[in-house]
């Protein structure tokens, strides 16, 4: 940008980021002085105007009308009064129908620079006007809408060209490859996250269902469709509105879910259906059909999970989804092998088995020469990967929804293998109840004879032969069940006392120990007080008389907003053994404090921008959250994570 449009910019709500940089150049070019103040022609009423945030992004706005879609000035009419009965408001630029030069056909809003205000103001206009398309944009994101009826307004990929009809934009076959070259989370800037939010207020919220629920089969839905599509480049993709009646998208739809569904077991029951009406389904199936939900490692997917999750109820119980980049330094500290068999026991959306399972893949793709690329997740991967999945990756979770978010992401992962299991991690004595279930078994049987498999004992739930653990157990709410503390050591206070209720992490941290073999290494998130109170003196005894405690890295205490502002540290443990780890009385433990928030205080990210001011992009066009855990693809600088790396050598831990 120019000296100018920098300062005409500076400090509001509106970017340029939409348009080229030609575009942009364009414009500073045309941009004169008067009165000390910036001024440019109108391309629509050849006038002076002034140059202010909303004007710029007009004014490209229009340039591109014309270059980019070949719509002429003496169709356009700017500030256009739209009469509310007594009361008239000015619409940004109005462009009038071909066959009827007074019809308003298409709207354009730049002057509410926050999407819910302009899509409210947009709406207004084109119920009063009869326009069928709505467009709103702010110079860094854009929406096009087309208004179906005064109610619904369905998301678009684009707007016609003046050549085109509306349906010619609707009825294009899309590829996989197309997909990814229109992606609106890239090209308009959007999130899933904020796309779900949309569709709760257009149609979610008044539609009488389980939002939770219907977003999930949709999502679930579209992985498929995109699995299949990433398989089969010249498959055209289902999940879209090709033009079709809203009844005729509702059986494609359901025709696509029960595929879905035959595909990844024990998510959906065989009997279930899609709910929402024809009509509502119509326009979530707009929003979302030009979003790429796969990329190099599902946290796109994960981002909604997290937000529905949230949404329904997943807070109360103390259990937060833990950032992918934490999880992602965690992985990256503890090396895991392809040989090692690794477990979550308290697995949310299933964050540390699914990236852990990308770091094996990473390096069997890496023996093999095998390039990696952005669709990764859809791809076909060697038989090594996949049965790495089968055979070495676990997961439990007590509840269910959060199972079976896990289970998804796992088996998309796993293409169609999953061992994530709906049990109660801290309850073991019941498990032979559960797993004897029929209900229980026909979902879960093949990962609980995996497990079965891995345990010290024949016949016994509690001690286990897993090479690393890796889990964000619940802080909040205690245990009151005097028949689950009796069998923790931890269940005693300092005194040797059994205590009438215990939290949750405490009773985690021995059950967490018992799942791993000697030389067995752990990461577990826990409140900071586990490591500074006096008074949990005797829980920091009990695990060093156990493991060689390897790192101490304290998190920010923004990581786990909006959920919880709770400080909280990840502690790395590696159990004795004679060869792996053995035993001393002295040693070095390597300490890290997290000093980059990675989310503000409303717990919303924070990106990395680089030197020229945009937001900076990984090789697979993903922006890269703001933190110092580790090193982004070699675009950010080393972290945590390499410093750990660089001590564990030094140190000749077993596992570097």
């Amino acid at each position: 940008m120019g000296a100018i449009l920098d300062a005409v910019m500076n400090g509001t709500n509106y970017r340029l980021t939409q348009f080229s940089q030609s575009s942009v150049d364009a414009l500073e070019n045309r941009i004169f002085m008067k009165k000390g103040k910036p001024f440019v022609k109108c391309l629509v009423r050849d006038k002076d105007i002034q140059v202010k945030p909303e004007e710029a992004v007009r004014q490209l706005y229009i340039e591109k009308l014309m270059t980019e879609y070949g719509y002429p000035k003496e169709r356009m009419e700017l500030e256009r009064q739209i009469h509310f009965g007594r009361e008239t408001k000015r619409a940004d630029i109005v462009i009038f129908s071909k066959a009827n030069s007074t019809a308003e056909e298409i709207i354009v809003e730049v002057k509410k620079p926050k999407l819910k205000d302009g899509k409210e103001q947009l709406k207004s206009y084109c119920n009063a006007t009869g326009a069928i398309i709505g467009i709103w944009t702010n110079g860094d994101q854009i929406s096009y809408y087309h208004r179906k009826d005064p109610n619904y307004f369905e998301d678009i990929p684009n707007i016609p060209k003046e050549s085109q009809k509306l349906k010619d934009i609707l009825t294009e076959r899309w590829t996989i490859d197309d997909l990814v070259a229109k992606d609106k989370l890239v090209s308009e800037k959007k999130s899933l996250k904020g796309l779900i939010e949309e569709m709760e207020d257009e149609v979610l919220a008044n539609a009488g269902v389980d939002v939770f629920e219907e977003v999930f089969k949709l999502i679930f839905t579209k992985l498929y469709d995109e699995m299949e599509s990433g398989r089969d480049k010249e498959r055209a993709l289902e999940f879209r509105n090709y033009g079709d009646t809203d009844e005729d998208l509702k059986n494609t739809i359901q025709d696509l879910f029960n595929k879905a569904k035959k595909k990844w077991g024990g998510v959906f029951n065989d009997d279930e259906k899609i709910t929402l009406s024809a009509s509502h389904l119509a326009v979530c199936v707009a929003s979302l059909q030009d979003v790429k939900l796969f990329n190099s490692n599902l946290d796109v997917v994960d981002d909604a999970f997290e937000y529905l999750m949230s949404k329904s109820q997943k807070g109360e119980k103390g259990q937060y989804f833990t950032p992918r980049y934490v999880i992602e330094m965690a992985v990256k500290m503890l090396n895991p092998k392809k040989d090692e068999k690794m477990i979550d026991t308290a697995a949310g959306s299933c964050g540390f088995p699914v990236h852990t399972i990308f770091h094996v893949w990473k390096s069997i793709l890496a023996e093999k020469g095998i390039e990696q690329s952005h669709l990764f997740t859809t791809e076909k991967k060697p038989p090594e990967c996949e049965d790495y999945v089968k055979e070495n990756v676990f997961a439990i979770d007590f509840d269910e929804k959060a199972v079976r978010v896990a289970r998804t992401l796992n088996l998309i992962a796993g293409d169609g293998r999953t061992n994530v299991m709906h049990l109660n991690t801290l309850d073991y004595d019941r498990w032979d109840e559960v797993t004897k279930q029929e209900d229980w078994e026909d979902i879960y049987y093949d990962g609980w004879k995996g497990l079965r498999n891995l345990r010290k004992t024949k016949g016994q739930n509690r001690e286990f032969n897993f090479d690393i653990l890796m889990a964000n157990p619940p802080f909040a709410g205690d245990i009151k069940e005097s028949r689950i503390i009796a069998k923790y050591d931890l269940g005693k206070n300092a005194k040797e006392k059994y205590q009438s209720k215990v939290s949750r992490d405490i009773l985690f941290i021995e059950r967490n120990l018992s799942f791993l073999k000697d030389g067995g290494r752990m990461a577990i998130v826990l409140p900071q007080g586990r490591f500074n109170n006096a008074s949990d003196k005797y829980i920091r005894d009990y695990i060093a008389e156990r493991c060689r405690i390897l790192a101490v890295v304290g998190l920010h205490g923004n990581v786990f907003k909006p959920h919880t502002g709770t400080k909280t540290s990840v502690l790395f443990v590696q159990k004795w053994d004679d060869k792996l780890c053995p035993k001393k009385e002295d040693y070095p433990i390597f300490f890290a404090t997290m000093k980059e928030p990675s989310k503000d205080n409303s717990g919303e990210k924070i990106y990395c921008v680089g030197e020229d001011g945009k937001p900076l992009l990984d090789a697979h066009q993903h922006l890269i959250v703001k933190h110092d855990l580790y090193n982004h693809d070699g675009l950010t600088s080393d972290g945590i994570a390499e410093a750990f790396i660089e001590f564990a050598k030094k140190e000749k831990l077993s596992f570097f």
